[in-house]
């Protein structure tokens, strides 16, 4: 029996066509042209870094912004509060500890005399961030900047973590950030206005022992600001700004024993000079920074070694944290 006429005329127009030479050549060209292109703007980028260096972009002003702040009542989230408030801006804290972010809020408005508002919230729960960010909008008014801030540590061999640990850290330190964005990102996008930081880790750049789920919580931070970067950049009307911060071990609380083979190199950082980085970070309108500055392009450089280098080059350094007693829930 012969074959359908239909179905080998269907056959024969599936089968690709090879490419005309000139095509060919035309796209080699075109292609070079782009390289070309992208090489000169890596020079100027370059350059462009190393002029702001010895000459930082000029401060935005934050009298007239609201800010929200979560983990207010205790380390950075306490010390963000306080200089967001200084600088004139109107604080809004939110924190688990209704005692201490009372606290930090009472002592900002006798301190300052600008007006800053305390919510007790679980920012690891949908529901209540929906309630409390009404609650926000009805007492004080759109949030045009938000800090992320909020975060839990355990510090285990990953064998010892019990299944309540990693889901509380994943909870709080991931699920915080998508909450908030749900909620505020809409609002940020109808008003074409607002800043959004991301805090999240040397961890969330490098890995690190004794600590996998907060490395992955962190590492997650990263790849959602700069998703949402990507997303934001696409409109060039938009209006929308954000930073993601990658602090170094900061004294808060959240662990207990740390080691470093030079703790005059890697020294653990004070709460005050975190707080002071990523507000001048978000008044700049810088999109990344590591604390201290120098770790973020440390990282990138040495991640071009083969992976045994630069296992020994952390092997050098020696820098850790020891894991805490296990406590149980």
């Amino acid at each position: 029996m012969a074959p359908n006429a239909s179905s080998t005329n269907t056959s024969s127009n599936t089968k690709k066509s090879k490419p005309h030479p000139s095509e060919v050549a035309f796209q080699g060209v075109e292609i070079s042209v782009h390289i070309l292109i992208w090489i000169l703007q890596v020079f100027y980028y370059v350059l462009e870094d190393i002029y702001r260096l010895f000459r930082p972009k000029k401060l935005k002003p934050v009298d007239k912004e609201i800010v929200l702040i979560t983990g207010a009542g205790h380390g950075i989230g306490r010390e963000l509060a306080f200089k967001y408030a200084q600088a004139g801006a109107t604080v809004v804290g939110w924190d688990l500890c209704e005692e201490n972010n009372a606290k930090t809020i009472k002592e900002i408005n006798e301190k300052f005399g600008k007006k800053a508002y305390a919510y007790t919230c679980d920012v690891s729960n949908l529901e209540e961030i929906k309630i409390t960010a009404e609650k926000v909008k009805r007492d004080v008014g759109d949030v045009t900047i938000l800090i992320a801030n909020a975060g839990i540590l355990y510090i285990r061999h990953m064998q010892d973590y019990s299944p309540i640990e990693i889901k509380k850290m994943i909870d709080t330190n991931v699920m915080q950030l998508l909450w908030l964005l749900h909620v505020y990102l809409p609002v940020m996008t109808a008003n074409n206005y607002g800043h959004i930081v991301g805090i999240s880790s040397i961890a969330g750049l490098i890995g690190a022992k004794n600590m996998i789920p907060y490395v992955a919580s962190k590492f997650a931070v990263r790849g959602i600001m700069e998703g949402l970067l990507d997303e934001i950049r696409v409109d060039k009307s938009n209006k929308i700004k954000t930073t993601v911060v990658y602090p170094y071990m900061v004294d808060t609380g959240l662990f207990k024993i740390s080691k470093s083979r030079f703790p005059l190199l890697m020294r653990i950082l004070k709460p005050e000079k975190v707080a002071n980085s990523i507000i001048m970070a978000q008044r700049a309108e810088l999109e990344e920074v590591s604390i201290p500055g120098s770790m973020r392009p440390l990282n990138n450089l040495v991640r071009i070694l083969p992976r045994k280098a630069y296992r020994r080059l952390l092997d050098l350094l020696d820098t850790s944290v020891e894991p805490d007693p296990i406590e149980s829930f």
